[in-house]
């Protein structure tokens, strides 16, 4: 299964859109910040976060990279 085939099925399953082209770059950003940032290990627990949170995937990023930006 491809990615956007497997982000699809999740999405019917869950019973929400996926997401568009622009937002998986946007996730698979935050989570490239996360990984390199802390343990890898943080990167798709980072994502879960952003989504509880609430927060799009573009305002998520911005949190991202200034939390990523602290000594």
């Amino acid at each position: 299964m491809t990615r956007d085939e497997w982000l699809r099925a999740l999405a019917v399953e869950l019973g929400t859109p996926p997401p568009a082209l622009g937002e998986i770059d946007a996730l698979l950003d935050i989570a490239g910040e996360a990984a390199h940032a802390s343990e890898r290990q943080a990167a798709p627990l980072t994502c879960w976060l952003v989504a509880k949170a609430g927060l799009d995937p573009f305002q998520a990023l911005e949190v991202v990279r200034r939390v990523a930006a602290q000594p």
